[in-house]
């Protein structure tokens, strides 16, 4: 059961990069009409995404460390 909480805080810190990414403008779709749909709404929510993906980042990677702590501990 341990390793599943590991693995979900993975999951959602890889989710964090993801956002930050789609927020700064790295990842694009590859239909341009999807692209261009994706542009306008980065260019609307740019800046709460980049908070709220550095901030997911920023606690799984607190989390991160902490489980392997913890793990390490045992």
């Amino acid at each position: 059961m341990e390793y599943l909480g590991l693995l979900m805080e993975l999951v959602f810190l890889v989710f964090g990069v993801y956002l930050y990414l789609f927020s700064v403008g790295r990842v694009t779709a590859g239909n341009p009409e999807a692209r261009k749909k994706a542009e306008v709404f980065r260019q609307r929510n740019a800046w709460w995404m980049r908070i709220g993906a550095l901030a997911i980042i920023a606690i799984m990677a607190v989390n991160l460390y902490l489980h392997f702590l913890q793990l390490s501990a045992k």
